[in-house]
């Protein structure tokens, strides 16, 4: 794009601070700017990128007002649009890069991959002719090739252990779900568990297709999962609230400078408005998911258990800007049922804010909640009980639970971070496939009878030593339960869902064992709504 463009552009951007500023300075900013890039473009001993001045000045101007108005180049915005609408156009694989080699973690179901016979374990080595295997290919480079329009073919070179010729298919792309439900399954003979891990366009439905599969297994209470669920799209979490309240409870409000208040509030359309409820929430837990929190504690509606959420209660408006890229400005606060602003501080700039997480467990506060502090003047009551709930950063649960660490050691990091217990478990699968299949025709049969022996410990301790990671024998009894469970799930992720993988490794989570232990007290979970 030509220079001129991209200076009307960034004057755009200007223009839309004008109910705040004065025109005149306004006008004098904008002119000022376009001055400066012209002198840059017309007398620069180099020659420059316009593209790149201009993205970066946006960038950094948007830095000086909030951490969360934000940037987007055009490729940016149509990734994020397809996060949100719940489904991207490909061929429909999850996939690693392992041994530099492109491993099928799972084909989608319903894909067209599956419906072509493509499954776990597959090694794709070329795309269109091309060999992508042993050429350092990244992720980025794996979704440039099998990305594409709806209705477009792909060619792709498979190779399959125990076949020896490399296995031609010709993929037709499609629209391919983008699930926001991770698990739905009964944690006990009346207790059902869903985990989101974001809100979606196609939250709501996922949601109830669960419920109902869940009322038919005989579920009375539930427990609601969204630890490291970072939100999404505002009208999904308010849908999902609706799903636990009773008509003309307000879910929530917005309200900024230029942006009157707008309040939403519940229907008739609930279906879970009177079963015992908790939610799960841990640091990670942000926006919609705060949202959704927040407002069952306001109401004292359900039990609030685990960490602090994350603190972002900031609405951003997108603006599309002339060349497809959009800015996503923060033009709203959201507010709980009682009034509490969600949002934490920001005033000690975006560098700060990002690290207030490190600075929540140095001071100790994922480990103890009389680390956490909050003034009088963000005192407030709920709706029903009046307990006491607090504002300014993020959502307190009912329930504190600390962060385990327990299981958690260096050697079990390591093994984690050079990918090791990932490369054992997809040469295990790999090898084992057919047994696999064969010895465990359906999960509960796997769950109850697949053990983790020492001798795949011994074969991931040597995988670890080929990545450099140097076998801690103190370290690996003290992880041991955790590393064997891990490997459970993954390869039951491999042969079934996330679904399943939940189900196995939340076996040892002290959040998700406190939850059961709450809803089987009934005098313990009345007593927490009623402080």
């Amino acid at each position: 794009m030509k220079l001129q463009k991209r200076i009307i552009l960034i004057s755009l951007i200007f223009s839309l601070f004008a109910s705040s500023l004065k025109a005149q300075i306004i006008t004098e900013d904008s002119q000022k700017l376009s001055q400066v890039l012209w002198l840059i473009n017309t007398f620069y001993v180099d020659t420059v990128s316009a593209s790149k001045i201009v993205d970066n000045a946006i960038i950094e101007m948007l830095k000086e007002l909030d951490p969360h108005s934000v940037y987007f180049n055009k490729k940016d915005v149509e990734d994020a649009n397809s996060r949100v609408r719940g489904n991207f156009e490909g061929i429909g694989v999850q996939f690693n890069i392992l041994n530099d080699t492109i491993y099928i973690v799972s084909p989608i179901s319903g894909g067209p991959s599956e419906k072509l016979g493509i499954h776990s374990g597959d090694r794709i080595v070329t795309v269109e002719g091309e060999i992508v295997a042993g050429i350092g290919i990244n992720n980025q480079g794996v979704r440039t090739r099998l990305l594409g329009k709806k209705g477009t073919e792909v060619k792709v070179g498979i190779k399959r252990k125990g076949v020896r010729k490399i296995l031609d298919f010709s993929i037709t792309r499609d629209k391919i779900p983008i699930n926001s439900l991770d698990a739905a399954y009964m944690a006990t003979e009346d207790i059902g568990y869903v985990k989101l891990n974001s809100f979606s366009a196609t939250t709501i439905r996922e949601f109830r297709d669960a419920m109902k599969d869940l009322d038919k297994k005989g579920m009375k209470q539930l427990i609601l999962d969204l630890r490291d669920n970072g939100g999404g799209l505002l009208m999904a979490a308010t849908e999902l609230t609706d799903q636990f309240l009773d008509r003309k409870k307000i879910v929530v409000y917005t309200e900024g400078q230029a942006s009157p208040r707008n309040e939403i509030f519940s229907t008739t359309w609930g279906n879970f408005e009177s079963g015992k409820l908790v939610v799960l929430i841990d640091e990670g837990s942000a926006s919609a998911s705060e949202i959704v929190s927040g407002a069952i504690q306001d109401w004292d509606r359900g039990v609030l258990i685990g960490r602090r959420s994350f603190g972002k209660g900031l609405v951003q408006r997108p603006f599309t800007l002339k060349d497809g890229s959009q800015i996503r400005l923060t033009t709203a606060r959201y507010f709980t049922p009682t009034g509490r602003s969600i949002q934490k501080s920001y005033k000690g700039g975006s560098v700060e804010y990002r690290k207030e997480l490190i600075d929540r467990y140095n001071s100790g506060q994922l480990i103890s909640a009389d680390s956490i502090h909050f003034p009088d003047s963000l005192r407030y009551y709920t709706q029903k009980a009046k307990r006491v709930v607090y504002g300014g950063g993020g959502i307190m649960p009912d329930v504190f639970v600390p962060i385990d660490t327990n299981g958690y050691t260096s050697y079990f990091r390591d093994l984690i971070r050079t990918g090791s217990i990932n490369r054992y478990i997809m040469s295990y699968f790999d090898e084992n496939r057919k047994e696999l299949l064969q010895k465990y025709p359906d999960f509960l049969t796997y769950k109850r009878e697949f053990i983790v022996t020492e001798a795949m410990l011994k074969n991931l301790i040597k995988v670890g030593e080929k990545k450099e990671v140097e076998f801690n024998e103190t370290e690996m009894n003290t992880s041991k339960e955790e590393i064997k469970l891990r490997i459970k799930a993954v390869i039951a992720n491999n042969i079934w869902s996330t679904s399943e993988y939940f189900e196995i490794v939340n076996v040892l989570n002290l959040t998700y064992k406190k939850a059961i232990q709450i809803l089987h007290d009934n005098e313990a979970y009345k007593k927490l709504l009623q402080k």
